[in-house]
């Protein structure tokens, strides 16, 4: 059975926009699990546009909840997610310009960093994923790392089946890297951009067991209720 998360980042966002306290991102989150998802996914980030320290923290602390912290890999965000203890990190690149995570991570840029980030991370026994683009070259540096996990940064694909434009060269892309990451034992993850339509055709990539939706499911939800949309994603990915 393949997973939803769902990231609750722009509940942050809606709250923020008023310098208030609703949207509460706490409540959000164990809404949004007991309304079906199977996890949570909050971003970390480093200019705290969104979600900030104490959300993380309260959030973490809920129980029964599966947490899936986005961090960079800034020491202080590392050190802060150390302390906050959730149940899953995905590392992310992060450039404080950009208005959304742009592309995966360059990994060997950081290489000796990031295996050092995954091995403090497994000391504490939290599962580790690599948030990395569809490629082998990626995929291999990965597992080579230590990672538990690579999370599949599906934005070119969701925003070339949102343009009706031709979407196969990198789907043929995305399925290669699904199974050669499963093939040499990665748990494969997707997200970023997906929307009814993308995550349909992604759902049918069997090496695929999570799909990580935020921005979607959060505005859908405005009109149509986040009950009812998670409902729908469910059925699209069950």
């Amino acid at each position: 059975m393949k997973r939803l998360g769902v990231n609750i980042d722009h509940i942050a966002t809606l709250r923020n926009a008023r310098g208030e306290f609703h949207p509460d991102p706490f409540f959000a989150a164990k809404y949004v699990n007991q309304q079906g998802a199977d996890s949570i996914t909050i971003h970390l980030r480093e200019d705290r546009r969104h979600i900030r320290d104490l959300d993380a923290k309260k959030i973490c602390s809920i129980k029964n909840l599966l947490v899936n912290l986005e961090i960079s890999i800034k020491n202080e965000i590392v050190n802060n997610a150390l302390r906050i203890k959730p149940n899953y990190i995905c590392i992310v690149p992060e450039n404080r310009k950009e208005i959304t995570t742009e592309g995966g991570l360059n990994i060997s840029k950081n290489k000796y960093k990031i295996k050092k980030i995954i091995d403090l991370f497994k000391k504490n026994n939290i599962r580790t994923s690599l948030f990395i683009n569809p490629t082998s070259k990626d995929i291999l540096l990965s597992k080579e790392l230590g990672a538990d996990c690579i999370e599949i940064h599906t934005g070119r694909f969701a925003n070339l089946v949102k343009s009706k434009k031709k979407f196969k060269n990198e789907l043929l892309r995305i399925k290669s890297s699904c199974k050669l990451a499963d093939d040499i034992g990665l748990e494969v993850h997707a997200g970023h951009g997906l929307d009814y339509k993308s995550t349909e055709i992604l759902s049918k990539i069997n090496e695929i067991r999570e799909f990580n939706i935020g921005h979607f499911i959060i505005g859908e939800s405005i009109f149509y209720g986040i009950k009812n949309v998670i409902k729908k994603f469910k059925k699209i990915i069950k």
